[in-house]
């Protein structure tokens, strides 16, 4: 896969929600395993705000980071090689056969919850940044 970074910094938000748009909110994205994962304007927050603190949650503050990997998340799914585990419901503290994680490049996630078969949502994407968490993902149940 490609994996190709742009230059964040060199858009205006504007732009950058435009290409949310047109590569995710216009059409969902067939994974390499045929689940139709759908997309909507609205989770670009979620997606590309960071909170200034894990405890406030506050999806204040653009990240350019994880936007300049905004083409990754149509990548991660695409690629046959990412590896698939079941996502952690928090509510019932249980890993789910409806969530799943798609892991590449070292520590980049994609996550989709699926609600029907071979149908799907996004839910996030971005790299995992501490080394626990990246550990539990990976010892996590390999998705069926």
């Amino acid at each position: 896969m490609a994996y190709k970074k742009i230059k964040s910094y060199k858009f205006t938000e504007a732009e950058l929600r435009e290409i949310w748009s047109v590569e995710y909110c216009n059409q969902p994205i067939i994974t390499f395993d045929n689940i139709e994962v759908k997309f909507f304007s609205s989770m670009f927050d979620h997606c590309f705000y960071e909170s200034h603190s894990r405890k406030e949650k506050d999806k204040s503050i653009l990240s350019l980071n994880r936007l300049e990997k905004i083409y990754w998340i149509k990548d991660t799914l695409l690629d046959p090689a990412s590896i698939r585990k079941k996502g952690w419901d928090r509510n019932k503290k249980t890993y789910t056969d409806s969530s799943r994680v798609n892991l590449v490049k070292g520590n980049y996630i994609v996550v989709i919850k699926i609600f029907a078969k071979n149908k799907a949502r996004f839910i996030t994407a971005y790299e995992v940044n501490s080394d626990e968490n990246l550990k539990k993902i990976k010892n996590s149940p390999d998705w069926a």
